[in-house]
């Protein structure tokens, strides 16, 4: 690969040059543009913008600046921002519980009260007792931006390690409390990413890198290696593992049995499959490996003595439980504890001695109760359509807490007994809506090559399909993530105003096996783009709406899945809303975690995959003389799971390139990352941009 490379302090930043035509009524930031230019397998691809990968750059900046503030002027215009925001804000301000968990003979809960920047960490003694504030969050900082991303309880309930993440990075730092009186223990481990807290006796084991030089939040990250943590000592003194610094770019998870007996690692390659090593923590022996290879994935559920359950997709697409002896974990001595069905098996839970399974029909959840021996005993009742979340149990309870969603109801958490298999609720919210004003249902259209593809659709009950109905087409289709029903307050400011929101389950994700996601990977990419062209012609055809009412949506992979489709088709479309997009699909690779997602996408280093990528990659198809919609890109400066460049680079081309008079906007959030733990605050104001951007387009009003 060549590079002519120039050097960045050369660059001259001409922020507010017009750029201005008959047809053209915006001025755009102007950046300067270098001369870099690489050669993949014989063709040289521009990259003028290169220097905007640079989160030091001065000039970059400067240029985040101008364009926020051209952003900012232009949504101010828009005459019912403020009412939008403000029936947002009362949207969003009802009480917000997660399903409880045990620790010791404590509950533990988060509770947001409707419009707290994160939710507080609530604490009973029992079921039968009131609820008492045990620690807030918002007093981490001034701004809300501190934020709990993980709690990991000791196994006896004496201990809790809080992993916190601030400005949304996937950076965190992790320290211990006294459950009874929680006093903090003096150390702070820092520079931990991607992992479990996994406790043994009076420590825990986990995952971090080394303390990278230069660039935080862009460098790649390498080098992921597994220590344990020694309570009241400092992180220099932590024992080493775990590494392998032959494979570099390998993840590895930690896990402790619920007896502390086997230690497990987990080692991934990619975002596909992984490899399973165990120790038998009461012998002095090294981790032996169990499971070789990363073709397919074996999760941790727990243990029956020295059988391991274990969770795969192995000769299973949808998914299966098998048994592992940790002493002689040779195939041939497998055992299958429950078969695949027609179903797909996302989750296994053990709560009092029993398994709750949590399955996927048609991309809503349903959950059943299992003995140990692999026979169904009951099934929970759950309404239609929605997602279950957090199953929460433990071997020392009758009883386990889960979390369920429907597009139109938020979370509300239950309890199951599974003694006397009763349901119950175990918190009730009042809502500022009426649910039952809603309808959700479930459609079936044919892509492209004559796949079948369902479809969630929602709206008001009533609403006639006219041709003119505004419609928000929403997707994902990648790393085998199902898109289930979710609950989004912005969403419902647009179904009360008569807007459609639809859903389809696009190849690539989960939503029917190791199959469907296949089927979008790789040099089968442009089957998800197709599935979701095919989901808007199918919604104009079947006259929902028309191509002047019809926006497009998604994040990350989403992000990525609008980028190429509204470079693809941009007649179907008047608005598009990339967010945190992966936009530059040759150099993804080169940042952070992105070298973990070749397994979906490929990489521009392989001939073959380069010659699949370069035609949808979004940054390096934007033409001249092409009527792109009405765009809006959001991404936050703190995004290290897909970095900010990415959008960065995709706008200063847009910007550059298209002639048209539709808005081409970036909106950069400030303090804020990939989307975990942003503040409340920030994420009404940023949903009240984007939708109010979203009805200016539509036509629509408030």
């Amino acid at each position: 690969m060549n590079k002519n490379n120039l050097c960045i302090a050369c660059f001259v930043m001409v922020t507010l040059l017009a750029v201005q035509s008959d047809a053209q009524p915006f001025n755009y930031p102007a950046p300067v543009k270098s001369a870099q230019t690489d050669t993949y397998f014989g063709r040289a691809i521009a990259d003028p913008y290169r220097w905007m990968e640079n989160e030091q750059s001065v000039e970059r900046s400067e240029w985040i600046k101008a364009e926020n503030e051209l952003t900012s002027n232009y949504i101010k215009k828009i005459p019912f921002r403020d009412s939008l925001f403000s029936r947002m804000q009362a949207l969003w301000n009802y009480p917000k519980y997660t399903a409880p968990f045990k620790a010791g003979q404590r509950y533990f809960f988060f509770r947001n009260n409707g419009l707290q920047d994160q939710p507080v960490l609530y604490q009973m003694p029992g079921l039968e007792y009131v609820p008492m504030s045990y620690f807030d969050p918002n007093k981490l900082s001034t701004d809300g931006t501190v934020a709990i991303a993980q709690l990991s309880p000791s196994k006896d309930g004496k201990y809790m390690a809080f992993v916190l993440s601030k400005a949304g990075s996937d950076w965190n730092e992790v320290r211990i409390k006294v459950v009874a009186s929680l006093k903090s223990l003096p150390e702070s481990l820092a520079w931990i990413k991607f992992s479990a807290i996994a406790w043994k006796d009076s420590g825990f084991y986990y995952s971090r890198y080394d303390v990278p030089t230069g660039d935080a939040l862009t460098k790649r990250n390498e080098n992921h290696k597994i220590f344990y943590h020694q309570l009241n000592t400092e992180q220099l003194k932590d024992v080493l593992v775990y590494a392998d610094t032959e494979h570099p770019l390998r993840n590895f998870t930690a896990y402790t049995t619920p007896d502390e007996k086997y230690l497990i690692v987990s080692g991934r390659e990619s975002s596909s499959g992984n490899n399973l090593m165990v120790r038998d923590l009461s012998k002095k022996e090294p981790l032996r490996k169990i499971v070789d290879g990363f073709a397919n994935r074996f999760i941790p559920v727990g243990n029956i003595g020295n059988e391991l359950i274990v969770l795969t997709d192995y000769k299973a697409p949808r998914k299966r439980i098998i048994l592992i002896n940790a002493d002689a974990p040779q195939e041939e001595n497998w055992k299958e504890l429950i078969p695949q069905n027609e179903d797909i098996l996302l989750d296994a839970v053990i709560t009092g001695h029993k398994m709750v399974l949590h399955y996927m029909k048609s991309a809503s959840s349903h959950l059943y109760i299992y003995n140990m021996k692999g026979k169904r005993e009951a099934e929970v009742p759950l309404s239609s359509m929605g997602t279950v979340s957090e199953i929460h149990g433990s071997n020392s309870d009758s009883v386990f807490f889960f979390e369920h969603t429907t597009f139109t109801s938020p979370t509300i958490t239950y309890r199951f007994n599974i003694s006397n298999n009763k349901l119950y609720t175990q918190a009730k919210i009042k809502l500022p809506y009426n649910p039952d004003d809603y309808e959700t249902k479930q459609v079936q259209y044919t892509s492209k090559d004559g796949t079948k593809i369902p479809m969630f659709i929602v709206h008001k009950k009533g609403l006639v399909y006219d041709g003119k109905n505004p419609t928000l087409l929403f997707g994902y289709g990648g790393f085998n993530i199902s898109k289930t029903p979710e609950f989004k307050p912005e969403r419902m400011v647009f179904l009360e105003q008569g807007g459609i929101f639809a859903m389809p389950s696009l190849r690539g994700g989960g939503e029917f096996g190791e199959e469907w996601h296949k089927a979008g990977t790789k040099l089968k990419k442009q089957n998800v783009f197709d599935d979701f062209i095919a989901a808007a012609e199918f919604l104009i055809k079947e006259k929902y709406t028309n191509a002047d009412k019809l926006a497009i949506g998604g994040r990350s992979n989403g992000g990525l899945l609008v980028g190429a489709v509204m470079l693809q088709r941009p007649e179907l479309f008047k608005a598009a809303l990339p967010t945190v997009g992966v936009m530059d699909m040759l150099r993804y690779h080169k940042f952070t975690i992105g070298w973990s997602w070749a397994a979906d996408f490929g990489t521009s280093d392989n001939e073959a995959e380069f010659n699949a990528i370069i035609k949808y990659s979004p940054l390096h198809n934007i033409k001249e003389n092409v009527n792109y919609p009405a765009t809006l890109i959001t991404t936050g400066d703190h995004d290290d799971r897909v970095v900010p460049a990415h959008s960065f680079k995709f706008a200063a081309t847009l910007q550059e390139k298209y002639k048209g008079k539709n808005p081409m906007l970036i909106r950069i959030d400030t303090d804020a990352g990939h989307g975990a733990g942003k503040p409340i605050t920030k994420q009404i104001e940023e949903q009240a941009d984007i939708f109010s951007f979203l009805f200016y387009q539509l036509g629509m009003e408030m």
